[in-house]
């Protein structure tokens, strides 16, 4: 990865509750902690390349997800989409001193399910980037899962190929 991005990020990674997101998984087999490191690091690309505070950026991008429960079990499971933004949010101004960006980017990185939009631009990257790399974890995932299962390459096969030519 890019020196100035892991500078970046570093006083994040090092603290306790950010480290607490290994042990939470994200989609699939993705830890929160893996989520959000794939996450920042994208949002990173993208604001520096679009000029945009990409040092906030970055730092609300690992930060959004620090909701830290297993919302597969959780009580919360029903409206986590709708409320770990918020959830993530409390729980990372009690670990760290945010700016505005980076509190807005974490309570809206859902948007358009938490209705209001990013108050920033930066806000918006972190929404695609968020995403972007959620769809490739499941993709990956789903991959895996193919190539795990024979019975289940092989249907699919069979499925190609007879309605292929239909």
């Amino acid at each position: 990865m890019n020196e100035e991005f892991n500078t970046i990020i570093n006083s994040l990674i090092n603290n306790e509750k950010v480290k607490e997101m290994k042990n939470y998984r994200q989609h699939c087999n993705t830890s929160c902690y893996d989520h959000s490191y794939s996450v920042a690091y994208l949002t990173y690309k993208i604001s520096k390349k679009l000029n945009l505070d990409y040092v906030s950026a970055t730092r609300g991008a690992m930060l959004h997800d620090l909701f830290l429960y297993d919302w597969r079990k959780s009580k919360r499971f029903n409206f986590h989409a709708f409320k770990h933004g918020k959830i993530a949010y409390l729980n990372a101004k009690k670990e760290f001193d945010l700016n505005d960006i980076e509190s807005d980017m974490i309570i809206k990185h859902m948007w358009p399910i938490t209705i209001k939009p990013p108050k920033y631009k930066e806000g918006f990257v972190l929404t695609i980037a968020d995403k972007v790399c959620a769809s490739k974890e499941i993709l990956n995932a789903f991959v895996v899962f193919l190539n795990d299962n024979p019975v289940v390459r092989y249907a699919y096969l069979f499925y190609v190929f007879v309605f292929k030519n239909i």
